[in-house]
């Protein structure tokens, strides 16, 4: 069996600790952020840390690196309040992962790889042309996390996009194995994901 301790933690090389603790809290959500400067510049990045945090009203929440570098993403939804979250499928996989390279900001990642903007309902900010499933978001509030110096944003989903009718089952759930929707494994790794079994509302058993 191997066993870490927090001090095992601290004293590990840089490399060997992120990808520990970035794939030791099991897979994450695989998506792309899309949004657009206050002068018309596109940007693009992959996201592993969206969440849902309620469903009335609709709001979600990611959590941003310490905005001690210049950080496009968080500046361009500040300044704008608007952006969009697109799912990762399997043919973009490559090309999603590049947004995360550290770009100049007068360099759009979407000149960089074969992700395409596409506008929809004139909402600001762009979405990824092809992807199954695409929710347009309006920025809410921000939280510092003082442990690290990260940030929550918490966000407000506008719109919903789904592709394809069989994705959507009739009592509104999303089958996401038919939208070829793939996970994050860690910092780098990406996966295809297979349903088990979907249950109805657990209640307590009688005794």
């Amino acid at each position: 069996m191997i066993h870490y301790t927090r001090a095992d933690i601290d004293q590990m090389d840089k490399i060997f600790r992120l990808n520990l603790i970035n794939s030791c809290t099991g897979f994450k959500s695989a998506n792309l952020l899309g949004t657009k400067s206050t002068n018309g510049a596109p940007n693009v990045a992959v996201f592993s840390s969206i969440t849902h945090l309620g469903s009335n009203p609709p709001l979600i929440g990611f959590v941003l690196r310490p905005t001690t570098v210049p950080r496009d993403t968080y500046r361009n939804i500040k300044e704008t309040g608007f952006f969009t979250v697109n799912h990762i499928h399997s043919a973009i996989v490559e090309d999603a992962h590049h947004t995360s390279a550290k770009y100049p900001t007068e360099v759009s990642e979407f000149s960089q790889t074969q992700l395409e903007e596409e506008y929809l309902e004139d909402f600001y900010a762009p979405y990824i042309k092809g992807a199954k499933i695409r929710l347009g978001c309006k920025f809410l509030n921000e939280y510092e996390i003082k442990e690290n110096n990260t940030l929550l944003l918490v966000s407000q989903i506008e719109h919903v996009y789904v592709s394809d009718e069989n994705i959507q089952q009739e009592d509104g759930w999303l089958k996401l194995q038919h939208a070829d929707t793939v996970t994050i494994n860690g910092l780098d790794g990406y996966a295809k994901t297979e349903l088990i079994e979907r249950f109805p509302y657990a209640r307590p058993k009688k005794i």
